[in-house]
């Protein structure tokens, strides 16, 4: 196989989890393929370098085998070379604990938490 779909290969090397995802990224222009926005029928081929936006993180990989067909994870790891920045540490904050059993936050208490959540 020479080239195939993007759609169609971003969901066999398992970047998205079904193929109207992929779909839906390119239609909403998140994925390019060689700096150019992406259609779902845009074919790729062996070199190409594919950029997507999947689930708030940049994903950047060069096609090294072209499939068309899901396959198992091992195996979908051969087809691309990830050049992906590192994922970001999440923010490590303290989160606002309640005691278990004091049921539903008071109104002045969501106050508080809306206010704390908001950085006030």
């Amino acid at each position: 196989m020479d080239d195939t779909r993007i759609d169609r290969w971003l969901w066999a090397v398992r970047l998205v989890k079904t193929r109207s995802d992929a779909t839906d990224l390119c239609k909403g222009g998140h994925v390019a393929v060689n700096g150019r926005p992406a259609k779902p029928a845009t074919k790729v081929t062996v070199g190409d370098r594919v950029e997507a936006r999947v689930h708030g993180r940049e994903r950047v990989v060069d096609v090294r085998r072209v499939i068309d067909k899901r396959v198992g994870a091992p195996i979908a790891q051969e087809c691309f070379d990830d050049h992906s920045p590192p994922v970001p540490e999440r923010d490590r904050t303290p989160t606002l604990l309640r005691e278990r059993g004091t049921g539903r936050p008071t109104k002045r208490e969501r106050r508080q938490l809306d206010r704390w959540r908001a950085g006030e």
